[in-house]
């Protein structure tokens, strides 16, 4: 499974090739920093804790937790499979993770309403405005039979509304803006304008992966790009033959 945080940043357009127009959502999809890689054997579960954005001052707990990495502002957790690759300790996840086509989940909190009637939170008709009805077009109406003698659970009445957890699935990722780490969904992403966004999607997350050495004093040296080390090899390697052929 693929993962990452990111930022809503507002709604526009895209046009494709054909001239169709396709409303999409700009979300800044990282980057993030692997926090802590969680296991069976010690936690119990396998999961994977990233961070995302940055924070001027930290608690001390937190502070110890992020010993040697980023000040992270959002700390998330998300779970692995047993046969997926888990990253190590301090990898960037980047919004290269996708490509356009992708479907993906977005996980978000929705917009605060506040105190709301019936009529605005469960779409109630409300009361007839004629025949003397006087202050009572858009109140709830009676709760219910007399036998209960209570109020029955779930009843739709007046409350609290929005803010609440919400998951759209299935959005396609229209273009991916690796230079920026901008994603394009296309439709809505719950949530207000710089509200925290889990993106998640299926398939193998490819990161950068990334080794360390350590040098003859017995000191950690620089890190090493896997990608660098297996071309060397490559080029030594063809050396060695050339000059058994010789």
């Amino acid at each position: 499974m693929k993962f990452i945080l990111g930022k809503k940043i507002a709604m526009s357009q895209k046009f494709k090739a054909d001239g169709q127009v396709v409303p999409v959502t700009i979300v800044q999809a990282g980057p993030c920093f692997v926090a802590q890689v969680k296991k069976e054997d010690k936690d119990g579960y396998l999961a994977v804790q990233i961070g995302y954005a940055t924070k001027k001052k930290l608690n001390k707990p937190i502070s110890g937790h992020l010993k040697d990495l980023d000040k992270a502002r959002y700390l998330r957790e998300f779970r692995v499979a047993n046969d997926q690759v888990v990253p190590e300790r301090g990898q960037k996840i980047t919004a290269a993770i996708f490509q356009a086509g992708d479907l993906i989940a977005a996980t978000a909190n929705s917009k605060g309403k506040g105190f709301q009637g019936v009529v605005k939170r469960h779409g109630f008709k409300g009361g007839p405005k004629t025949h003397g009805d006087k202050d009572q077009l858009r109140h709830g109406g009676s709760i219910g039979a007399q036998r209960p003698q209570r109020v029955l659970k779930n009843k739709r009445m007046a409350g609290r509304m929005g803010n609440d957890q919400v998951t759209v699935k299935n959005l396609e990722i229209i273009e991916v803006d690796i230079a920026n780490n901008l994603l394009f969904l296309k439709g809505a992403v719950p949530g207000c304008r710089n509200a925290l966004v889990r993106i998640t999607a299926p398939g193998e997350m490819k990161l950068e992966e990334v080794i360390k050495e350590e040098s003859k004093s017995g000191g950690a040296t620089p890190e090493v790009k896997v990608e660098e080390m297996v071309t060397n090899k490559n080029k030594n390697e063809q050396v060695a033959q050339a000059e058994s052929k010789q």
